[in-house]
């Protein structure tokens, strides 16, 4: 029998990494915010070497179609950021919207920083459906992000990849390669390296 999920809509009562259980919601909130930022601020590891070809000279400046077409690729529907503003509602003002994230993706290139109010998200924790709901590792952490800056992200990505050249045996964060079909040829490989010597030997 198939136990249905239950969504927690909430919660007072957190534990603590001490595992004692906190009732304050001051002390509750805290909570979050620590363990938030410790997960949200770790870094891998690695050496800084890259094996790349440096990209020079100054910035192309971003172009009225590259936005339009960021814009038209966006997804509907989805939780606003801080501000509040939505994709539909610059999607809706038409050119007038298009214009405005024009400028606003121009003055990033040509100043090379963003508005502060971008540098600030919400993080909302929900819970995973299993272990302890009153665990903060119960829960995924959903980032509410400004959709203006996921417009502009968009356009700078975009413009990224057509100035870099990736590797044909790149797999992740590849369109339509994926790591599993690495895996797998490198499986199909060691198998029929395997029956060839096999066959030699015989």
């Amino acid at each position: 029998m198939v136990k249905p999920r239950q969504d927690i809509t909430g919660s007072n009562s957190l534990k603590g990494i001490s595992g004692k259980v906190i009732v304050d919601e001051k002390v509750i909130k805290d909570s979050w915010k620590e363990y938030m930022e410790k997960l949200m601020n770790e870094e891998s590891r690695w050496d800084y070497r890259i094996e790349a070809t440096v990209k020079e000279g100054p910035a192309d400046c971003i172009r009225i179609d590259e936005v339009a077409g960021a814009l038209k690729k966006m997804k509907r529907h989805k939780a606003p950021g801080m501000l509040g503003l939505v994709v539909e509602m610059i999607q809706s003002t038409g050119d007038i919207g298009t214009q405005w994230i024009l400028d606003l993706c121009n003055v990033f290139v040509n100043e090379g920083c963003i508005p502060e109010d971008w540098k600030s998200s919400m993080v909302l924790p929900v819970y995973k459906g299993k272990g302890d709901p009153m665990e903060c590792g119960s829960h995924r952490e959903i980032k509410l992000l400004e959709h203006a800056m996921k417009v502009a992200e968009r356009i700078f990505e975009n413009t990224i990849w057509q100035q870099i050249d990736i590797d044909d045996m790149q797999f992740g964060f590849m369109k339509g390669k994926e790591t599993i079909g690495a895996i797998l040829i490198v499986r199909l490989m060691q198998k029929y390296e395997g029956q060839r010597k096999l066959g030699e030997r015989l």
